[in-house]
Order: C-alpha cells, then sequence, then structure tokens
C-alpha cells in the first residue's frame, strides 16, 4: 500500500483540480495499484483513476503506455465528437508537462484516468444481456481499431497468445517435475497431451493479424447502470496485434460459466448455450463486417485454443510450484486447470451446436 502523501503528490503532478480531497483502492484487479482519488474546487466534484503500473509484469511500461495512447486517440477521432465521446473511450491525464505518463523519484510509472461517472464493471455474468453488451463492446473495440495506421503496435507481452510455446513450458514443468506433483495431475496431464494439436490450430491458420484486445473479460467492459449497454472498454495494457479469434475465445471462456474458475464441483461447470449465444450475436454485432469469412469461421476454433491455453497454464504454474498465478490453498492451480478442462469438454461437446449458430449468424 502506497502511502496518501505519496498518492497526492502523484496526483498532482497530473492536470487535476487542487482540492484533494480523498484517495482509496479502486476495483478487483490483481495486476497495477489503483486508487480513486477525488479532487473539490468548491464548485464540483472531480474523481480520477491513478494507477501505479506493476513492471514486474509489464517489463516495458513506456510501451505499454505508447499503445494506450495510440489506441485511445484513435478510438476518440473514429468515434467522432459525440456528447458521449468521455465515457466511451478511456482519457489519459496529461502531466503539467504535457506528458501521458509520471516516473516518479522510486522509478515507478504513473498514470492517470478520467473516471467515468454512472457505469460499473461485473466480475461475473448475471443475464444473457449482459453477456451480449460486453462482447458488443468488444467486437466493437476491433472493428474501429482495424484500420490503425502504423507502424504496428508494441507487442507488451511477447507470445502472450503463442499456444505453441505455451504447450512447450508445460512439458517443460512436467519433465522438471519441481514440486513432485504430477501424480497428482496425472488425469490432467493426460487430457492436454492428447489434446496437443490445438496448440497449433490458429497459428497455422493464416488468419490476418488484428489489434485485440487480449483479456476480453466480463470485468473489463464498463456498463451503463441505467441501460445495462457497454459503454467503454477498459484494462488496455495487453492491447497488441493478436487475432480476433483470441479475443472471442477468451470471451466464451469468462462469460459463459457463471462458475468461479477455482469451482471444485466440475458437475457445476460448463458452457451455457444460451450465453455462448448471446457473446457470438453480442461479438458479431459489434464486430460488423470487418472480419474474414476464414476468421468468421476460426471463432470456435478460438474457444478452444483460449480455453485449452488458459488450462495449460494453470496446469504448469502447479507443477512449477505456484510460481506465477497467486494462491490460498495447495491445490488452487490444478483445480483452476480442471474448471478450464471441463471448460474445453464442454465446447467439445457442444461443437456442432455451436458451429450451426455461427454458419447462421454468419
Amino acid at each position: 500500500m502506497i502511502e496518501l502523501l505519496s498518492l497526492v503528490a502523484v496526483a498532482r503532478v497530473f492536470e487535476v483540480q487542487k482540492g484533494f480531497r480523498s484517495a482509496k483502492p479502486y476495483g478487483s484487479g490483481h495486476i497495477h495499484d489503483t486508487y480513486c482519488v477525488t479532487f473539490d474546487d468548491g464548485d464540483r466534484e472531480d474523481r480520477i483513476i491513478l494507477q501505479c503500473i506493476n513492471t514486474a509484469i509489464f517489463k516495458n511500461p513506456v510501451a505499454v503506455m505508447e499503445n494506450i495512447e495510440r489506441v485511445t486517440n484513435h478510438l476518440r477521432s473514429r468515434l467522432g465528437r459525440g456528447a458521449d465521446i468521455g465515457r466511451r473511450v478511456l482519457q489519459l491525464i496529461s502531466t503539467h508537462d504535457g506528458a501521458g505518463w509520471h516516473v516518479d523519484a522510486e522509478g515507478r510509472y504513473w498514470r492517470a484516468y478520467q473516471f467515468i461517472e454512472q457505469a460499473r464493471t461485473f466480475d461475473s455474468v448475471n443475464s444473457p444481456k449482459q453477456a451480449f453488451e460486453a462482447a458488443k463492446a468488444f467486437g466493437e473495440f476491433q472493428r474501429l481499431l482495424a484500420d490503425l495506421p502504423p507502424p504496428r503496435l508494441h507487442e507488451s507481452i511477447p507470445d502472450f497468445h503463442n499456444t505453441a510455446k505455451r504447450f512447450s513450458a508445460f512439458e517443460r514443468a512436467v519433465a522438471a517435475d519441481e514440486s513432485a506433483r504430477d501424480e497428482a495431475a496425472r488425469d490432467e496431464i493426460a487430457f492436454a497431451r492428447a489434446r496437443e494439436t490445438l496448440a497449433m490450430v490458429l497459428l497455422g491458420a493464416g488468419l490476418p493479424e488484428r489489434v485485440t484486445h487480449n483479456d476480453t473479460k466480463l470485468n473489463n467492459v464498463l456498463l451503463d447502470d441505467e441501460s445495462g449497454e457497454g459503454l467503454c472498454v477498459i484494462d488496455l495494457d495487453t492491447v497488441m496485434p493478436g487475432l480476433a479469434a483470441y479475443d472471442f475465445g477468451d470471451m466464451v471462456r469468462t462469460m459463459t460459466c457463471p462458475e468461479a474458475e477455482d469451482e471444485r464441483d466440475l458437475s457445476q461447470v460448463a458452457v451455457d448455450f444460451e450465453l455462448f449465444d448471446a457473446v457470438l450475436r453480442g461479438y458479431l454485432g459489434g464486430a460488423g463486417s470487418f472480419l474474414t469469412a476464414p476468421e468468421r469461421g476460426s471463432l470456435i476454433a478460438g474457444a478452444k485454443v483460449i480455453v485449452f491455453e488458459q488450462g495449460i497454464r494453470f496446469l504448469a504454474d502447479f507443477l512449477a510450484g505456484d510460481t506465477y498465478y497467486k494462491v490460498n490453498r495447495p491445490e488452487q492451480n490444478l483445480d483452476r486447470c480442471r474448471t478450464q478442462f471441463k471448460l474445453l469438454s464442454s465446447i467439445e461437446q457442444q461443437e456442432d451446436d455451436m458451429t450451426g449458430l455461427l454458419r447462421a449468424l454468419a
């Protein structure tokens, strides 16, 4: 936790009101230190989001911020000057020197965003409408960035969705067995190896590179408090070159099963087809016509690949002794892996119906 006086000093580096009122931790994210800072100049109250970037995960914070500046500027230019533009695109607040971020005396990287009022995020899906609205927002996000001018965006995390490399890392973890856990995960190791070919399904498909979000969870879309409309895509740290199917796959992974990611009762874990229908319709509605026919045809494969990829990441971390994902109990990463593999099995079982729906909507 960063001291209040330090937060006040950092906040005042940015173009904000002078009447500091309060600062408190904000949101449910686990990567950055995020605060809601309130100012009051006597006439009105203003809130900003102040974030200290986690440079252990994002090792090139300048590249991350350059991506965010380019993406948000382009989104704003594509959306025009509508009255609601301030709620539909994240707005970075410049420092007094005109920079988009600040480096403090300890070498910490900071950024500030305007707070978007009368909107909120949700950590789990409560209805098909929520899934539809979030997926539509992500589809529109991809569509609006499809004509982002060169140069190519930085890769904020290189090989983030290189599933073949993820599979190789999993196999190395099995071979090393550093925590003597192989026996506990014998069935999961066999499940993963039986689906090794999934690792190359998208990489070898010759699909066009797009600007993708790469973390398309429900809680990365702000939904309007009154209408429930998907207003603004947030958490842009992983926006970089990728495949459209990556983003769609992560929507299926995170929005079509209401159960917890570490649910132990696997009988409760399955893709809800009604939620899948909502995600697919929302995404295609937001994406519009920019997707090519091969990209549309890759979406179900994208769901399988991303769920598989996340499963082997959890499994590899379990085998390595829980060195990457935080855990609250010894087998939590194994439980996370099991839920992903159960979701993958559910997709496999419903794949014909999913493909039929996709063809009907394409």
